[in-house]
């Protein structure tokens, strides 16, 4: 929106900075920043008033963590709509409208509202299961689809759509893929990332501090993705218009950020399913469209080993009963090895923000 102010810079001169990328990505983080500020105290009100309150699991079930979590018993969910309010706000105003800011928004929007359900039948009904894993997965599967065939059906986007690469690698490794291969690619790129960060999402801090690590890669990513000059400089495939990914990236940069001051240990509110299954989701959709897939796998180092510790845990459990970790997700084997909750959350940020630079290494390594 805010774009379309430098078509008068005949009549104010500095107006023509609303052209500028850069301008423009650090104005998304900003305003999300000062709209999270405002919107936050005012959405907890919200939830504490009715009572959004996070479902916690009993002593039978989880043992010990259920008293080390004892204190976090009232504190309100849904979180999420803090930070969708301030992408959003930031986003119309900040980016230049195109399919691939059309594309990501909406699904974040989808997903937002997949994970609210999730989260009011949790509330509702004073349980920790909410919606059915298959209804979450058949919804990202009609996502996943709608968005290939949207991108498909737009001549401008259709050949970049199939080119699949990888790290390390200048030119892409499939220059096209068959329509049904690239739904599926995306499907477990959006859906991967969209639960894996929702696994991710146990302790105060924990998922945002990764979050505002991973999309501030791959805002750089966009960016240079979106840049005709830097993309051929760093052997990129060059995605006309992917640039304005870059805004969206920042946005939630800010957001989150905002989100992180209220949700710091000891928090006053979580994000609850409303947010990670849609942060999560939105960064995976993000790494797709700038063709930076593989990459996530690297950046988003900590969302893989918490969904890498889960799957092991389950594996080796059914097939001979005993546990690899105290826990799964992997924070809580370490809470419940005696690291206090802060200590987990700020190592685990270290460990994000070495992954977001070892992915950023991938851009010179070609």
């Amino acid at each position: 929106m805010l774009y379309e102010l430098a078509d008068f810079e005949y009549l104010f001169g500095p107006l023509r900075l609303f052209r500028y990328l850069s301008f423009r990505c650090a104005g998304g983080l900003l305003t999300a920043l000062v709209v999270g500020f405002i919107v936050g105290p005012w959405i907890i009100r919200r939830l504490r008033t009715f009572k959004v309150e996070q479902a916690f699991r009993n002593a039978k079930e989880i043992g010990r963590l259920a008293e080390l979590h004892e204190n976090k018993k009232a504190t309100p969910t849904m979180g999420g709509w803090m930070i969708f309010t301030s992408v959003m706000v930031s986003a119309l105003l900040w980016a230049q409208l195109n399919l691939f800011v059309g594309v990501s928004l909406l699904v974040y929007t989808a997903l937002t509202l997949i994970g609210f359900s999730d989260d009011y039948l949790k509330v509702t009904k004073r349980n920790s299961k909410g919606l059915p894993g298959r209804w979450k997965l058949a919804g990202q599967a009609a996502l996943a689809m709608l968005v290939v065939g949207a991108l498909y059906l737009n001549e401008s986007t259709r050949e970049n759509l199939l080119a699949l690469c990888v790290p390390f690698v200048a030119e892409p490794v499939w220059a096209m893929m068959p329509l049904w291969v690239a739904v599926i690619f995306f499907f477990f790129v959006m859906a991967g990332s969209s639960n894996a960060l929702n696994l991710t999402d146990g302790l105060d801090g924990l998922a945002i501090g990764c979050t505002i690590t991973a999309t501030m890669t791959f805002g750089i990513f966009a960016y240079c993705a979106g840049n005709a000059i830097i993309s051929q400089y760093l052997a990129l495939n060059f995605v006309p218009g992917a640039g304005e990914l870059a805004v969206i990236c920042t946005t939630v940069v800010g957001a989150g950020l905002a989100f992180l001051w209220f949700n710091a240990p000891k928090a006053d509110v979580y994000m609850g399913d409303t947010g990670s299954l849609a942060l999560g989701g939105l960064i995976g959709t993000v790494a797709f469209l700038v063709h930076q897939p593989f990459t996530l796998v690297i950046v988003g180092g900590v969302f893989v080993m918490e969904a890498l510790s889960v799957m092991i845990q389950v594996f080796v459990f059914k097939r001979t009963g005993k546990r690899v970790f105290r826990m799964s997700p992997i924070h809580h084997h370490f809470e419940l090895g005696g690291w206090s909750e802060t200590k987990v959350v700020i190592r685990f940020w270290i460990l994000s923000l070495a992954c977001a630079l070892a992915g950023l290494a991938t851009l010179k390594i070609r």
